[in-house]
C-alpha cells in the first residue's frame, strides 16, 4: 500500500518536472528569439548608418574614400596571409 502511494507521489513529481522543464525551455527558446530580433534590427540600423557615412564619404572625398578602402584592403590581406 505505501509503495503504491509512493509510485504515484513519484510519478506525479516526474510529470511536474517534465512540465515544468518544457516551460523553462519554451521561456528561453522565446527570450532567446526575442533577443535575435532585436540584435537584427540594430545590426540593420547600424549598417544603414554606415552606408550612409560611406556614400556621404565617397561623393565628398573620394580620393581619401578610395584610399581609405585601399589600407583598409591591405590590412585584411596580410592578416589574411599570417
Amino acid at each position: 500500500m505505501a509503495t503504491s502511494s509512493a509510485s504515484q507521489y513519484g510519478s506525479g513529481s516526474v510529470e511536474d518536472l517534465k512540465s515544468k522543464a518544457k516551460q523553462a525551455f519554451d521561456d528561453a527558446t522565446d527570450r532567446a528569439q526575442d533577443i535575435a530580433g532585436q540584435a537584427k534590427q540594430q545590426v540593420g540600423e547600424v549598417a544603414g548608418n554606415v552606408k550612409g557615412a560611406i556614400d556621404k564619404s565617397v561623393k565628398d572625398q573620394p580620393i581619401t574614400t578610395l584610399l581609405a578602402a585601399a589600407a583598409v584592403g591591405f590590412v585584411i590581406g596580410a592578416l589574411w596571409k599570417s
